[in-house]
Formats: C-alpha cells, structure tokens, sequence
C-alpha cells in the first residue's frame, strides 16, 4: 500500500467513532425531509450538494411550497459563518494541497472534520491524503443514510426513544475534551458557550452560532495577545 493510501485510511479509521454517531442523526433529516414533501432522490441532493447538517435541518423546518429562498440563503449565511473561521484556521496547515485541492477541500470541511485535522497537526504534517480521508467518509456517510432514512420514512420513530438525539452532542464533548490543554481553553469554552445559551434564549433564530463563535474567538485572541506581551520573544512559558 502506497504513503497516499495509507494517509487515506489513516483518516477514514480516525473518523470511524464520529461516522457511527452521526448516522442516525443522517437517518432522522432524510425521514423528516421527506415528511416534509421531498422525494428521496431530493433528499440525497440536498445531502449531497449543500452538505451542513444544522444548516439542513432548518432548513427543513423552515420548508414550505413555493420554499423561501430568500429567508434559506441568509439563514445559510447565519448558520454556515462559523466555515469562515474553520477555513482560516485549518488553511495555515494546507501548505502540501494544491489549489484545486484546497478548493475541495473547503467543501467538505465539517466541524468533526476540522477538529480531527486541527489534531492531527498537533503531532504531524496535514497531509491531503489524510484530510480527505476523513472527509470523503463523512460525505459518503451523511448522503447514504440521509438517502436510507428518505427511503424507511417514518418507520424511524422518534429518536429521543433510543437517545439518538444526545449523539451530536456527545461527538462535540469528545472532540472538546481532546483540545484541552489549559485554563485559556476553559475560557474560551466558557464564554462561547456562555453568549451562545444567552443569545439563544434571547434572539430568534440561528444567531446564537454566530454569537457563541464569534466570543470564542474573541477571548482566544485576548488571551493569545497577553501571552504574547508576557513573552516578546515568542518563548513559551514552561
């Protein structure tokens, strides 16, 4: 087996834990968007194509006949935004991608995604090979059992019945958990999540993603600058 091939499925087994988590979750948004009136080939499009899964869910809940384009593509841009900072975030590491390879790239990048590639810098290079293992799975994952969900329908039941509905949220606790290093990372989970539960509870809508992301951001780059001025010469306290 070649580097590439072994890079690859690298990525495809790191990935594997997520892929198992994030498949009834698949299953649910096909039952729901053909509850919804999309036909199960519509169902793999959408999946396929637009690829967000929060951002698929609304915009199932906000569907109707004739669909509101106007109120979807900027709900798109509320609930997507946070892509912005990931793409910034993980493109430092893209110097061995291509250009047209950074552009695939960009299309399916994911939260689980970006967070496995942010580790695997941590220990190594970020080969394309590796990324893309890890996102060709979730792509090939999401779109067939979004299509298996459209097609079973409402035999499904109710996910709360199984737990289904805690996966996603037991995914991105994992994922927290291996980014912790120090107190700076309590911080700025605190005041992400923090702003985001207010946001939620107070605007309508999908802002609270926006918000939560944004005042992370926000307290990462306090923090980065003071540890800056407390080490002018970029050594890193021990």
């Amino acid at each position: 087996m070649g580097i590439r091939a072994q890079e690859f499925s690298a990525g495809a087994i790191a990935i594997l834990p997520v892929l198992v988590a994030t498949m009834p979750i698949a299953l649910l948004f096909g039952a729901l968007a053909v509850a919804k009136g999309l036909s199960p080939l519509e169902v793999w499009l959408m999946s396929a194509t637009v690829y967000a899964g929060a951002l698929q869910f609304v915009a199932i809940d906000q569907w109707a006949d004739p669909a509101p384009l106007g109120l979807l593509v900027f709900t798109a841009l509320v609930v997507n935004v946070r892509h912005v900072l990931m793409g910034a975030s993980i493109g430092r590491s893209m110097a061995g991608f291509s250009g047209p390879a950074r552009y695939a790239a960009m299309f399916v990048l994911t939260d689980e995604g970006w967070a496995f590639a942010e580790r695997r810098v941590r220990s190594g290079n970020l080969t394309p090979a590796y990324y893309f293992g890890i996102g060709v799975s979730m792509w090939l994952s999401w779109t067939l059992f979004s299509l298996l969900g459209a097609i079973i329908g409402r035999g499904l039941g109710y996910p709360s019945t199984y737990g289904f509905n805690f996966a996603f949220s037991a995914v991105f606790i994992c994922i927290l958990v291996g980014f912790w290093s120090d107190w700076r990372t309590g911080a700025v989970l605190l005041a992400s999540g923090g702003v985001s539960a207010l946001v939620y509870l107070a605007v309508p809508g999908a802002w609270y993603i926006l918000a939560g992301a944004f005042a992370g951001v926000g307290v990462a780059a306090i923090l980065h600058a003071e540890t800056g001025n407390q080490n002018p010469d970029g050594v890193m306290p021990s």
